[in-house]
């Protein structure tokens, strides 16, 4: 969406949440989907198809948008004053299945979800996620974040995503004694800064989650100074480098160890 100069005529972002009083303005471009619903999606397609000569799997972020997105106009300087508008939809999904003949995807269905958006992923059959950090708030029983509410096999676990702190990072600077209680209290374990790591990874991995996805960062229980990215923020991100040092003996033995023993393969 750019006028006859190229210039941007509204910008991605989300609106205003817990997180963000002011949004996240994230700045890029908003997609054409008119033009694009006309050709096939063929730049989609090209872009899939490339990606899937690199990885096994697809997260697809930001898959609420794909139902309907939240768009700024250029020149804003935050994300209050935009608008929800009408995504591609299912026929997207339809189009992009016949082309590469399966949908290799995990939906990123976390944030503001409402009920289009739960029948789009439902009509188009793909695994959503649950994150670990995000189940033992007040709500921890109803949590569908929490293992003993995934309702089927059919999603991914992660005890957090690049968007998150690190697990212990999280544990030390943001989560209270309330929140550590109610981990304890839910595992039965008195949670430490030396434990917290290997008490979430095994929930990842004891869960019906057909796939568990553990951040490097916390396999090798580093703290906030490992993190990945901050939403909302734009500098001084994605700048965290693993040292190959660190994957030794003890970590792979640990690894393998939890892999057989929840019989994961």
């Amino acid at each position: 969406m750019l006028d006859e100069k190229m210039n941007k005529i509204q910008v991605a972002g989300v609106p205003p949440d817990y997180f963000n009083a002011e949004g996240q303005l994230w700045g890029m471009p908003i997609f054409n989907w008119k033009r694009m619903k006309a050709d096939n999606y063929s730049w989609w397609l090209n872009r899939l198809k490339k990606n899937m000569e690199l990885f096994d799997l697809l997260r697809v972020d930001h898959f609420r948008a794909f139902s309907s997105y939240w768009q700024v106009p250029a020149g804003n300087e935050n994300a209050i004053d935009g608008t929800w508008e009408k995504g591609p939809g299912i026929q997207f999904f339809e189009t992009i299945k016949a082309g590469l003949g399966k949908l290799p995807f995990i939906a990123e269905d976390l944030g503001e979800i409402d009920q289009d958006v739960e029948d789009l992923i439902k009509q188009v059959k793909l695994p959503g996620m649950k994150v670990l950090q995000f189940a033992f708030g007040e709500d921890l029983a109803s949590s569908a974040h929490n293992p003993h509410n995934f309702d089927s096999t059919d999603c991914v676990v992660y005890s957090g995503t690049h968007d998150n702190n690190t697990v212990l990072g999280w544990f030390k600077e943001e989560a209270d004694h309330a929140l550590h209680k109610r981990i304890s209290d839910y595992t039965g374990i008195t949670v430490t800064e030396k434990n917290i790591n290997t008490v979430i990874i095994r929930l990842c991995y004891a869960s019906i989650a057909r796939l568990a996805i553990i951040p490097i960062q916390d396999v090798l229980g580093l703290d906030e100074n490992a993190r990945m990215n901050v939403p909302g923020t734009s500098s001084e991100n994605w700048s965290w480098k693993l040292n190959s040092e660190l994957l030794n003996k003890k970590v792979s033995n640990w690894l393998s160890f939890q892999t057989e023993l929840y019989g994961r393969v």
